[in-house]
């Protein structure tokens, strides 16, 4: 484990615990979004909790976003390097592969404006596309 993944989370005033730190290792590590299911089968015996407790506090902090994907299973990723806790920046769209089942962020697809009614405030947004991924449809 490199200084960077203690740093990255000092940039993010987490506190670098020895549980923090293997988790962001572990996140770096993904190339999909994964489910705390994921996480937990991936470090090996971890207490369930704990691990939730990192994510949550990750999301708070601006260092992964959530994805509900319509599985059930909310999934986490990395965040760009502009989020923090009081706004995250990842308005992208993100791509479930009804094939082999991942979640995958598409950093360079924004979503696209939405003009909504007078009145209305929106808190967060979420575009999911569904098909089957560049790996699976070879």
């Amino acid at each position: 484990m490199t200084k960077d993944i203690e740093s990255t989370l000092k940039s993010k005033n987490i506190n670098p615990t020895a549980m923090r730190l293997l988790v962001l290792d572990f996140l770096t590590k993904q190339t999909s979004a994964i489910s705390l299911n994921d996480l937990e089968k991936g470090m090996g015996p971890s207490d369930r909790i704990t691990l939730y407790r990192t994510l949550k506090t990750f999301e708070d902090k601006g260092l992964v976003h959530s994805i509900e994907d319509g599985t059930g299973a909310t999934k986490y990723a990395l965040c760009d390097i502009g989020c923090d806790g009081e706004n995250h920046h990842d308005l992208h769209v993100h791509f479930y592969c009804n094939s082999c089942k991942e979640t995958f962020c598409l950093p360079n697809t924004k979503i696209p404006e939405i003009a909504l009614p007078a009145g209305f405030e929106p808190q967060e947004m979420n575009l999911i596309i569904k098909g089957i991924c560049e790996l699976c449809s070879h």
